[in-house]
């Protein structure tokens, strides 16, 4: 019998359920997926660290459930999240003949989800998918709101499409196969969403932190969910990023220069998000929204989960380079989320450069 969803993503092309369960993966997903599957042809799509757990127990699921299943495995990691992988899918797609009526099941993190999203959004002009994120970061926040894409070497996350799926199915126990580093990635998110909508939830992280360090299962469940239902809210008010939604890339424009910088992989996602919030942070103090006491804070609560909290050192003239090629660039401005407090965010090209080289100069004296 399927499961109650935890709630209901509602967006203009279709709305579809959150499953959200501590029962392992093995056990239940294939009863959970299997009233959105429409055709009969699927295909799985993961990585070579995540395969070995998960993929034999959920192809032997559909195939006894009368599905046609192949795979597809990729290498495991953000710089393969390119045009070279979604090729590798295409390639298996067109030689097993899949049709209009097949579904995509992307099983990984945030980079398999993001990949698999936008070969579903493609593939003969756009098929099924369903998304089964088995990290932190992809289950608050990738595997929700249909943002696909690959990056390219002048930019993340550059080249997609908006495409969502026909349902998500979160499983707290694929934490345990986590690495810890991993899990702290996604604690980022987690605590992004608190600082854009829920001071409440930001308290809330501070005084639950030991048990979500320990990976108390019926606390992560709260938390996802939680996390899920603030981005819900926030996809089922502006699906395709005209407006608000454009709150949730806080600390987003400054942890991609790092991610681009750096080399895709060097830095996780999460980490770079984590540096870039307190960048953020540190803007809005220096144009008068928030005081030093919150950005201390800030940084404390990251700290608390193991997260960054200084960028690396680049050239001012560099990043502002990389800014320049970010997708929420308006008629040539940088835009920038910043804080009018905490729990509260804004979108804004309002400000002088000179505050913003301020900001990136700061974490730059370190540099030989």
């Amino acid at each position: 019998m399927t499961a109650k969803p935890a709630l209901m993503v509602k967006t203009q092309s279709h709305d579809y359920p959150i499953f959200i369960q501590a029962s392992p993966v093995k056990a239940d997903l294939v009863s959970q997926i299997v009233p959105y599957i429409r055709g009969h042809q699927v295909l799985i799509v993961s990585n070579d660290t995540i395969a070995p757990l998960y993929l034999t127990d959920m192809q032997a699921g559909l195939m006894q459930a009368d599905f046609v299943v192949q795979t597809c495995i990729l290498p495991d990691g953000e710089a393969y999240k390119n045009q070279q992988s979604i090729d590798h899918i295409y390639d298996v797609l067109l030689e097993h003949h899949f049709a209009r009526d097949c579904t995509l099941i992307a099983l990984g993190g945030g980079v398999i989800g993001d990949m698999v999203g936008f070969a579903a959004a493609s593939y003969m002009r756009g098929v099924d998918f369903i998304q089964v994120p088995t990290t932190l970061l992809s289950q608050v926040d990738s595997s929700v709101g249909g943002k696909t894409g690959i990056n390219h070497r002048r930019g993340k996350n550059m080249i997609g499409a908006f495409w969502q799926p026909r349902c998500v199915l979160a499983d707290m126990t694929t934490f345990a196969t986590l690495p810890k580093r991993e899990f702290a990635a996604g604690m980022a998110e987690v605590i992004k969403y608190a600082l854009i909508m829920d001071a409440s939830f930001l308290d809330w992280l501070e005084e639950n932190h030991v048990a979500i360090n320990a990976q108390d299962g019926e606390i992560l469940a709260q938390m996802v969910r939680q996390s899920c239902q603030f981005k819900a809210q926030i996809v089922a008010e502006d699906e395709r990023e005209s407006g608000r939604r454009a709150l949730l890339n806080f600390g987003h424009t400054f942890g991609h220069v790092i991610e681009t910088h750096q080399g895709y992989g060097v830095w996780l996602h999460g980490e770079a998000v984590a540096a870039g919030m307190v960048q953020a942070a540190m803007m809005s103090q220096q144009l008068g929204y928030i005081d030093e006491d919150d950005v201390a804070r800030i940084k404390k609560v990251l700290a608390l989960f193991h997260l960054p909290t200084q960028p690396p050192a680049i050239l001012p003239d560099e990043a502002l380079d990389l800014m320049g090629h970010d997708k929420k660039v308006k008629q040539g401005q940088i835009r920038l989320i910043l804080l009018k407090k905490i729990g509260q965010a804004f979108v804004t090209s309002d400000f002088q450069m000179n505050d913003l080289q301020k900001v990136l100069s700061a974490f730059t004296n370190s540099m030989v």
